[in-house]
């Protein structure tokens, strides 16, 4: 009998965050690891009354400290593209580009002797831990999508499936076609690169393709991925001994449900997380 959507909508969870969600302390350890020397041999420039000369004579005997500049403002990137009322510069940060006094200007302008001159700070080191924390949080977007594969996976085992031989993980159309002698060709994906399914099941002579995601704020991507899921339910209607799976979940559902509603219309396997604790894909795989 088809689910009462509202009912079903009702039931979606406002967060799957785990312990290590909100930072990956070993990825900021890590990174904060591989810069410490070159934080420390500027960790001389602190409190510095002539920081300027201080600076060229540090950057003459170890101009590898050039790599880790810009970290200090939270960049990732080793190009810097600054755009002064009369000139645009180009600032490299893994090979030298403009002269030691073009370098000095970053610093001054941007800030960086005036954090460091100042005694602002005790130590870079810790410094740029506080920084690499605070970049960490863009992570939380896919580390949300990687706890809700881990999620549906403990589902797919507990459903008694094997990784490698009843199910698969990330697997794309064409894979599918070569490994289980699938004709796949109504699956359009809309147009984008081919489609690539968080897990592929092997059950009784059928193949499942099951897509997973997890949405704790609203957003144009949801609208997005239910049309796109809509199509491809349509599409593999067609194909025999062929089910796609989609499991969703999350509150941000509540502001783009309309388009929620028509994909959840046109596709009979769609599970939210409490329909896998009621043991839904148990009953499908077995």
């Amino acid at each position: 009998m088809k689910k009462d959507f509202e009912k079903w909508l009702s039931s979606f969870r406002d967060s799957i965050a785990t312990w290590n969600y909100y930072v990956d302390f070993d990825k900021v350890y890590h990174n904060v690891d591989t810069v410490k020397i070159e934080l420390n041999i500027l960790n001389s420039l602190i409190g510095s009354a002539n920081i300027e000369d201080d600076f060229r004579n540090i950057f003459k005997k170890y101009p590898e400290i050039l790599k880790v500049i810009p970290i200090l403002l939270a960049k990732r990137e080793k190009e810097i593209i600054i755009k002064d009322v009369r000139e645009e510069y180009s600032y490299n940060f893994n090979k030298m580009n403009y002269s030691v006094d073009e370098y000095v200007k970053f610093m001054d302008k941007t800030g960086l002797f005036d954090l460091l001159s100042h005694h602002i700070i005790n130590n870079l080191v810790d410094y740029v831990m506080g920084v690499e924390v605070g970049m960490d949080t863009n992570g939380r977007k896919n580390r949300t999508g990687h706890i809700m594969e881990d999620l549906v996976e403990a589902y797919l085992i507990k459903a008694k499936l094997i990784k490698n031989k009843t199910y698969f993980t990330q697997m794309s159309k064409t894979e599918i076609e070569r490994k289980f002698k699938y004709d796949l060709s109504k699956i359009s994906n809309s147009g984008k690169t081919e489609k690539v399914f968080d897990f592929v099941v092997n059950k009784n002579g059928i193949i499942y393709a099951i897509e997973c995601n997890f949405y704790g704020s609203n957003g144009s991507k949801l609208n997005e991925t239910a049309r796109s899921y809509k199509n491809l339910a349509i599409e593999s209607q067609g194909i025999k001994d062929f089910v796609f799976i989609w499991v969703t979940d999350g509150i941000g559902w509540n502001n783009a449900k309309h388009n929620l509603e028509e994909t959840f219309d046109v596709l009979d396997n769609i599970y939210c997380l409490k329909d896998l604790d009621n043991g839904d894909l148990d009953k499908l795989f077995n």
